[in-house]
């Protein structure tokens, strides 16, 4: 039993060549995409950092804050925690939102 070969591309074509002579007869013409919406995602606010030292434990929890000027005493302040708790404690800079 032979199986008929359905080719379709021919029979895109005669679709579309049937469709198009429907929208010929009627007068109408191609409708066009609707236009795409803008999106009304709201614009992120610029948020304001301001840096300062701060003095960590061991387990990140922070001690101790200065202001970013202030460099030398958070030094100071972590060595005697250092030396005070037998833990070591360090320096790292801190950046935190500026609220008006």
């Amino acid at each position: 039993m032979a199986r008929k070969v359905v080719n379709r591309k021919e029979l895109r074509k005669e679709s579309e060549a049937a469709e198009a002579a429907e929208g010929k007869a009627e007068g109408k013409t191609a409708k066009k995409a609707p236009a795409k919406r803008k999106s009304r995602a709201k614009a992120a606010k610029d948020v304001r950092l301001k840096a300062f030292w701060g003095v960590f434990n061991q387990s990140m929890k922070r001690v101790a804050l200065f202001d970013y000027s202030e460099r030398k005493a958070a030094d100071k302040k972590a060595a005697e925690l250092t030396a005070s708790q037998k833990t070591p404690h360090f320096v790292q800079p801190v950046k935190e939102a500026i609220t008006e």
